[in-house]
């Protein structure tokens, strides 16, 4: 692409060849530039391409925002977005972050970000929070999951999980014979070893994880060579459950693939629960199938595919463009969603009109701490309270103000919690 220009002396983004830095001699005047003012001598100068034309770079569109103040995406489909959550029944292959980026375009903004990662490997419940619903994600971060797993006896790999390599059997005899005992009836001998791993335990996460050790992803470092030892962390399994094994061969070697189904709090690593079966059974063992059920109370019943996302959207896939008959993506209102993840506090106006303006009000006797949830009596979120026993404070504030207004949090005015 090419423009017109009068000026064609920019300064180099670095060692490019014929170009030369341009000073006048001392005895020479100060020469106006085609524009009319004076050559800075630190300015660089090069031949024009072209007379009077010079090459310049295609730019990224300036980022276009709503009426309220959202930022667009350029050249997405407003499919009637809003504000809300939305659970995506994630297929397996693509990243939590590669979700994240089509629902943009599904929604028609960049405002949208996901709460819990889950692996490229792995499928189920993934929810995302769209404009103002992105601020609820904070609340759902620590809720319980419920997964499904199959894990596989007789191997332990570099990852912990069917992507890794396989690692070398120290005792080759002793697994095969341990193998054979667990596939002929096995069950009791696995749900026994089980038992260590319910309840409150101290769980070592997978090194091929994305806790950062100093300021770098764990993966990376491993990616990169570099031997990581992550610190044991508190975590709780509060179910376990193994299926029957079954057998099967992998790579010329025996195995015994188990399902399993287990409940565990926020930052439980099921990579490092099948890593620690195998462990604990004297065979070795890693994931090869996960997926999530339910986070907190969003299950699969309510969860969405992405194609049907897309169809309803009336797009014809990730890079189409939206028909006539383009329907809203259908999010779940914020109130509701609150409701699901929060306590609640019905407001009347003369409260409701406080909390708008980020003001406290007086609190509940009966509640004490939070978060709360806030909601009008139409079932709206206003904001999310802490009670502290004389006032009520307003967290963050859904509700505007007045109309057209931009939404405000306490401390943190139009805050998003950041996709990943």
């Amino acid at each position: 692409m090419w423009r017109t220009s009068r000026n064609c002396w920019p300064r180099p983004s670095g060692g490019t060849p014929n170009w030369r830095p341009w000073r006048p001699a001392p005895d020479t005047p100060a020469t106006p530039t085609p524009t009319g003012g004076p050559r800075n001598p630190t300015r660089w100068r090069r031949p024009c391409p072209h007379p009077c034309r010079v090459r310049t770079v295609p730019t990224r569109p300036a980022l276009r925002r709503s009426p309220t103040g959202t930022p667009e995406v350029p050249g997405a489909v407003a499919a009637g977005s809003g504000d809300g959550i939305l659970v995506v029944d994630k297929p397996s292959g693509m990243t939590s972050h590669d979700v994240v980026a089509r629902v943009r375009r599904l929604v028609g903004t960049r405002r949208v970000g996901h709460a819990g990662t889950l692996d490229p490997m792995a499928t189920g419940v993934l929810v995302l929070g769209v404009n103002r619903g992105t601020r609820l994600l904070s609340y759902l971060v620590g809720a319980d999951k419920e997964y499904h797993a199959v894990v596989r006896l007789g191997a332990a790999t570099t990852t912990d999980d069917a992507d890794g390599e396989w690692l070398p059997v120290t005792d080759p005899a002793a697994t095969e014979a341990a193998l054979a005992v667990l596939t002929a009836g096995g069950r009791p001998a696995i749900v026994a070893a089980t038992a260590a791993l319910t309840g409150p335990i101290e769980q070592v996460p997978s090194a091929v994880s994305a806790i950062k050790v100093a300021g770098v992803r764990s993966y990376a470092r491993v990616r990169a060579g570099q031997e990581v030892e992550l610190p044991a962390r508190a975590v709780t399994v509060h179910r376990f459950e193994v299926g029957e094994p079954a057998s099967a061969t992998a790579h010329a070697r025996r195995v015994v693939d188990v399902p399993i189904e287990v409940v565990v709090s926020s930052g439980t690593y099921v990579r490092a629960l099948a890593r620690d079966l195998g462990a604990a059974l004297g065979v070795g063992g890693h994931l090869i199938a996960l997926r999530r059920r339910r986070v907190g109370a969003f299950g699969l019943e309510c969860a969405h595919r992405l194609d049907d996302l897309a169809e309803r959207a009336g797009l014809a896939g990730a890079g189409g463009s939206g028909g006539a008959d383009s329907r809203p993506v259908p999010l779940l209102a914020l109130g509701e969603a609150a409701a699901l993840v929060l306590p609640t506090r019905v407001l009347d106006a003369g409260e409701a009109g406080e909390l708008r303006h980020g003001r406290s009000i007086a609190a509940d006797p009966q509640r004490r701490g939070g978060p709360v949830a806030g909601l009008g009596q139409g079932g709206e979120l206003i904001a999310v309270l802490t009670e502290d026993g004389e006032a009520a404070r307003p967290r963050a504030v859904f509700a505007p103000a007045a109309p057209g207004r931009a939404d405000t949090e306490a401390g943190n005015p139009l805050g998003v919690l950041e996709s990943s």
